[in-house]
């Protein structure tokens, strides 16, 4: 009975401390949680986020906040085996197993360029919105990069050719990836027609698409966009990467260059990617963005028409969330909330409810 005791003692001790091993190591996950939010017609460390050149520019007043989410895990950072267990029970938190996010291999470094780089071209893509939106003129170029390997295997470099000039899709003319995407997604797995500019003559061609395991249609052509502005904006904002902001750096830039207040001094926050043209397209993490709106202050709301089902009883009290499909849309529902406009805003279906 000894021997029993003493063999059953160090078998429940050692399984103890395997345990508690466990508990150190990291998990497969990535942790999706509310981040803070920056007003972009305010300051951030003393400094104005956004400065506009070369055009007359006005006091504003209120916010135009955008959202932000603090992602945990590899490669940047480590998620312990606690962390996920917590994170189950958080409804503020979102999971993700780390490899339908992130490619095998890749570095915190390659996610941190990638950061910076969607963060640049977002405030691109914004001050192009933004004089889109004041009808002010302005030139742009998207030219034909290279291609996927799924549009290689479909034969699309025998179509398109780098350096191309994209001009218009299924007959319409398109000035932004978004888009491009959204008459791609149309085309639902058909062919769809580009006009492309190449040695200075308009060439139509049938391009394929195909579908990726998202639900989502592509083309799988890269695009590289050159812009040329009659204005320089100046944004600068620290440790905030990715393309989400372009929404509300547009409505920053616009009511900076506008007389009149865009928002009567009323405290809104938002998220979403924008086209030249003004398109607003979806983001990722818009369950903690409203969390943390909310928890900044913000007591409206803007988020892109697509990510509305996503929200569907997880939005916090105290927030009105607005679904917009483009910035001129976003513009009227500042403005009828500052006017207390009841009728337009009984038109509109609020996001999540």
């Amino acid at each position: 009975m000894t021997l029993r005791r003493t063999v059953g003692a160090v078998s429940g001790a050692g399984a103890l401390i395997l345990g508690m091993l466990a508990l150190t190591l990291p998990s497969p996950y990535l942790l999706e949680s509310p981040g803070p939010i920056f007003n972009t017609i305010g300051e951030d460390n003393g400094s104005p986020v956004t400065t506009v050149h070369g055009a007359q520019t006005y006091e504003t007043e209120g916010s135009l906040a955008l959202t932000t989410v603090f992602v945990s895990g590899a490669p940047t950072s480590t998620v312990r085996v606690p962390d996920a267990v917590r994170g189950w029970f958080d409804p503020g938190i979102d999971i993700t197993p780390h490899e339908l996010v992130y490619p095998s291999g890749t570095t915190a470094e390659e996610v941190r360029q990638h950061n910076t780089q969607a963060m640049a071209s977002s405030q691109e893509l914004a001050l192009a919105a933004a004089l889109d939106h004041l009808e002010m003129d302005f030139e742009v170029e998207l030219s034909v990069m290279d291609f996927t390997e799924q549009a290689v295997e479909a034969g699309t470099p025998e179509i398109l050719t780098p350096g191309d000039q994209v001009i218009a899709a299924a007959g319409e003319r398109v000035t932004g990836l978004e888009g491009l995407r959204s008459a791609v997604n149309a085309a639902a797995g058909e062919s769809i027609e580009l006009t492309v500019v190449r040695d200075g003559e308009h060439v139509e061609v049938e391009v394929p698409t195909y579908q990726e395991a998202d639900g989502e249609y592509y083309v799988g052509i890269l695009l590289a966009s050159e812009f040329e502005f009659p204005v320089e904006a100046d944004i600068r904002l620290e440790g905030v990467g990715g393309p989400s902001a372009g929404l509300m750096f547009t409505l920053g830039l616009i009511d900076s260059m506008t007389e009149d207040s865009l928002t009567g001094g009323e405290n809104w926050a938002g998220t979403g990617t924008v086209d030249p043209d003004g398109t607003v397209g979806p983001i990722g993490g818009i369950a903690q963005k409203v969390i943390g709106a909310r928890d900044g202050g913000a007591e409206q709301f803007l988020a892109p028409r697509d990510n509305c089902d996503e929200l569907e009883g997880r939005l916090p009290e105290g927030l009105a969330v607005y679904g917009v499909e483009n910035v001129d849309q976003a513009v009227e529902i500042v403005e009828a909330v500052r006017d207390g406009n009841d009728d337009v805003l009984a038109e509109l279906e609020s996001c999540g409810r």
